[in-house]
């Protein structure tokens, strides 16, 4: 089938008592077993049977094979937010004495987790230019437990090159780990790409419309990983995913080729209509043909840019001023909800860091993010020249 179809009818494990089209909400701590044999049996992994809702669900089980079926991974594991499926595949990958190979190009929690969080349980960042492959190589020795990199940064939408990264990687017999949450993982292969274990936020497109908070951790082979995961992970670190918000993202699933192509579509039209304008400094958007990393994109990803773009105003208070002024466009973080999203990262999601430490991550004053949401392009765009149109009155010729 194809994965439009694969989405909406992935089989239940078991049969549903009632004959349900959309697998039940499992909302229970325990399950209950006819003999002490069958209960050590499920306790110690010796059959298929949930034991315990911190880290078995009949609900979970069936939005992770959904995300199996659709990706062909070897084992799919939701977590209760992208930052827990980040932080359980790190700790599961690393060690005190380890270090991780990455970038400062990296959403600020990512980043912080890495250099701050894990750097006190005695693990090494190594910051470096992922798209430098001679860079890489030479941060990488014996005690490198992984690479990791975002597909497309946020916010700088820089793109890395998942193949080089895969081959300096695999030949020192290291993963590669990638954060794909900016294109779904429906629309391109990141096995095929060399990612090895890719970590996704479920909250962006796969929630339908932010209905929920998850993560994944897709593991396409490594070694031991998910047996590690299941077994350490998701028992000592208990953040599993809840049984009503893998219903949510199961049924996102079902709709997110539609939801995808319509956002990424407006994402690359908005972006083409707002270029030379004369309040904008700079529109950034992989789709767009004169971007620096347009090609590499499309040969990675295929046609589509996202549903995220920045543009660039004349300093902070052109910022605050563009985002006070917005009327359909929501003031809010998050990404790929239905509704469009407007934010300045410098001073939110960037904010406690110091100037110093921003600039070295290029992370500027002058930058607003956007996400493109389901409404209709015309009344995006028209919502932001309206919020532009303070600085020149030549706006309405770009509707």
């Amino acid at each position: 089938m194809k994965k439009e179809t694969e989405a909406i009818h992935t089989r239940f494990q078991s049969s549903d008592a009632y004959g349900a089209l959309s697998m039940p909400v499992y909302h229970t701590a325990a399950y209950e077993f006819e003999d002490a044999a069958t209960m050590a049996d499920a306790f110690c992994g010796r059959i298929d049977a949930p034991d315990y809702s911190r880290v078995t669900n009949p609900t979970v089980i069936y939005f992770e094979n959904k995300v199996k079926a659709l990706t062909g991974a070897a084992d799919a594991i939701a977590f209760s937010s992208g930052m827990a499926a980040i932080c359980g595949t790190l700790m599961c990958l690393a060690g005190a004495g380890k270090n991780i190979v990455t970038s400062r190009h990296m959403f600020g929690n990512t980043f912080m987790l890495i250099t701050d969080t894990l750097g006190r349980f005695g693990v090494e960042a190594r910051l470096c230019d992922l798209t430098d492959p001679e860079e890489v190589a030479a941060a990488t020795d014996g005690n490198t437990c992984c690479i990791y990199t975002e597909i497309i940064t946020n916010p700088q939408m820089e793109v890395v090159d998942l193949q080089k990264l895969s081959e300096t990687a695999h030949s020192r017999n290291i993963p590669l780990v990638a954060d794909t949450t900016m294109i779904p993982f429906t629309e391109f292969s990141a096995k095929e790409l060399g990612v090895d274990i890719e970590v996704v936020s479920s909250t962006k497109y796969i929630s339908g419309g932010a209905t929920s908070i998850g993560g994944l951790a897709i593991d396409y082979g490594w070694k031991s990983f998910s047996d590690l995961m299941r077994k350490e992970m998701l028992m000592n670190l208990g953040a599993y995913m809840t049984p009503h918000a893998a219903y949510m993202q199961a049924l996102g699933l079902e709709t997110l080729s539609v939801r995808y192509a319509r956002q990424s579509a407006t994402a690359l039209e908005i972006a083409q209509r707002l270029e030379g304008h004369p309040a904008i400094r700079k529109v950034n958007c992989i789709g767009l043909k004169d971007n620096p990393f347009h090609e590499l994109a499309s040969r990675q990803f295929g046609p589509t840019c996202g549903a995220m773009i920045t543009i660039d105003l004349a300093d902070r208070d052109a910022c605050f001023s563009f985002i006070n002024r917005l009327k359909l466009i929501r003031r809010a973080t998050n990404l790929f909800d239905n509704k469009s999203l407007a934010i300045h990262p410098a001073s939110t999601i960037f904010g406690n860091f110091t100037p110093e430490e921003r600039a070295e991550m290029d992370i500027l004053d002058t930058t607003i993010r956007l996400s493109i949401g389901l409404e209709a392009p015309e009344d995006i765009l028209e919502d932001i020249l309206h919020a532009l149109q303070h600085t020149d009155n030549h706006t309405t010729a770009l509707i």
